[in-house]
C-alpha cells in the first residue's frame, strides 16, 4: 500500500511544506496546522506522533518543514536525512504524480540548500 500524501510547495519561503497522510490520520501529521501557520501546535502534534510511529516519512518530512519554516536547518537536514536512509515509499501527490518519499526529501534538502545560500 502506497502512502498517500499531499506536498505543497511554499515558492515565497522556498521550502518544502506539509505532507497530509489520508489514511485516517491527517489530523496526527500536523498538516492543518502547518497550513494554517500554527508551526508550535504543528510541532507538538508531530513530536507526540513520531513517538509512536517515529519512522513514518509523513510525519519526519512535516517535522521537517516546520525546522525549516522556523530557521532550524540542521534539524530539518537530520530529518531529510533520516527519511533518505529509510526504505522509499511511494506517495501520491495532489497533481495525481506519484513520488517516493525519497525524492521528496531530496527536494525538501534542495529548496533547504537554496533558501541557506541565498541569505
Amino acid at each position: 500500500m502506497r502512502g498517500v500524501v499531499s506536498m505543497l510547495l511554499v515558492a515565497a519561503a522556498g521550502m518544502a511544506a506539509p505532507a497530509m497522510a489520508q489514511d485516517g490520520w491527517p489530523q496526527r501529521t500536523g498538516y492543518q496546522e502547518i497550513a494554517s501557520g500554527n508551526l508550535a501546535a504543528a510541532e507538538r502534534t508531530l513530536l507526540a506522533e513520531r513517538r509512536t510511529n517515529p519512522e513514518s516519512p509523513e510525519l519526519m518530512l512535516n517535522l521537517a518543514a516546520v525546522y525549516a519554516q522556523t530557521g532550524r536547518a540542521s534539524e530539518a537536514r537530520a530529518l531529510y536525512g533520516a527519511v533518505l536512509n529509510e526504505k522509499a515509499i511511494a506517495m501520491d501527490m495532489p497533481s495525481g504524480a506519484i513520488l517516493s518519499s525519497h525524492t521528496v526529501a531530496q527536494t525538501g534538502l534542495r529548496q533547504l540548500t537554496q533558501v541557506m545560500a541565498s541569505r
